[in-house]
Order: structure tokens, then C-alpha cells, then sequence
């Protein structure tokens, strides 16, 4: 796999983005929805933030280039941000950071393994830079033990599963279809 970027790797950086971007503008419901759900226990709204990992490990699954989740994540929270979300431009730095989090763990593995195991630690990296954005951003002042260290410890569950796990899966779905055999992803016969 080379790391130079072609045409056809921008492009699906672009779909995923506007794709992701949407989709992020339009959880902001979900996420009141979820909140008003956890009223009895507030750090349990954390369980559908996966959703908003997914791109970053999904991006590098299937681009396989140094860059493509912190890519994808950014771009995708730049379209939230440009529809209105109601968290405003810090979602650009916190997208940045989520991105950065799956990117370091296919970068400590040299860009050479996307394999389940690797695209969980991915998400858990996701996932980790999300939640502990949040806690230093949002919710400095909520006691450590009752809020923090769930709403940690529950976000990155969630992303373990739903961006590392849905994140392979999906690719493999997808290069099984064969539209991903441009990319190496869609080469790769361990996939499916």
C-alpha cells in the first residue's frame, strides 16, 4: 500500500465527510433524546456516541492512508458545523482530537494492520479523545467518580462497538459488494 493519496481516496473522504456530517447535525436530537432518557443516571446518554466515531475508523478501514481518519472526522464535524449543531466550532477541535485518537493506533501499527483488533483500539482511542474532551470542555466541575469515570468508561464502550466493530463490519459488507475494490480494503480477502 503506498501512502500517496489519489483521486479516488479524496473523494470517498469527501462522501464520508458530507455523509458523517449530516448524520452528526442530525444526532443532536438523538442526543437530547438519549439525555432525556438517562435523566436517573446523566453519563448513560453516552451509550450512542459511537455514532459519532465511526467515521474515523471506517475512513482509515477502507482508505488505508496515514491521515484518513483525522481527515474524515474533521471534515465530517465541519459539515455539522456549517448546518448549525448546537455545540458550535468546538466540535471542529473536538473532531480533530477523535480522528487523532483512532490515527495514532494505525500509525503505532505502521498502516500495516486493519484487523479487528486493531480497528477496536482504534475506536477506543476515538472514543477516549471524545469522552475526555468532553469532561475537560463540558463537564469539568461534575464529580469524578459519579459522572466523569461513567461517562467516560460508557462513551468508549460505545465507540468500541458501534465504530470499531460496526467500522469493520461495515467494511467488510462493503468490500464484499465489491465496490471498495479500488482500495486495498476491498482487496483484502481476510475481510470478507
Amino acid at each position: 500500500m503506498g501512502t500517496k493519496w489519489r483521486t479516488v481516496d479524496i473523494v470517498v473522504v469527501a462522501v464520508l465527510a458530507v455523509a458523517f456530517g449530516v448524520l452528526f447535525w442530525g444526532m443532536a436530537g438523538l442526543w437530547e433524546i438519549a439525555g432525556n432518557a438517562f435523566t436517573f443516571f446523566p453519563p448513560g446518554a453516552t451509550v450512542i456516541y459511537g455514532a459519532w466515531l465511526l467515521p474515523a475508523v471506517l475512513a482509515a478501514l477502507i482508505i488505508r492512508k496515514p491521515g484518513a481518519a483525522v481527515l474524515v472526522e474533521f471534515l465530517a464535524a465541519l459539515v455539522s458545523a456549517f448546518l448549525g449543531n448546537k455545540w458550535g466550532m468546538t466540535v471542529l477541535l473536538q473532531g480533530f482530537l477523535e480522528g487523532l485518537g483512532a490515527e495514532l493506533v494505525f500509525a503505532a501499527f505502521l498502516y500495516r494492520s486493519y484487523r479487528p483488533p486493531v480497528a477496536l483500539l482504534a475506536a477506543v482511542g476515538a472514543g477516549l479523545a471524545a469522552t475526555v474532551f468532553d469532561i475537560v470542555v463540558w463537564y469539568p466541575k461534575m464529580a469524578f467518580g459519579s459522572y466523569q469515570l461513567p461517562y467516560v468508561a460508557i462513551g468508549t464502550l460505545s465507540s468500541l462497538i458501534v465504530a470499531g466493530l460496526g467500522g469493520y463490519y461495515l467494511t467488510r459488507a462493503l468490500a464484499a459488494t465489491g465496490v471498495l475494490d479500488r482500495f486495498p480494503s476491498g482487496k483484502d480477502r481476510e475481510l470478507v
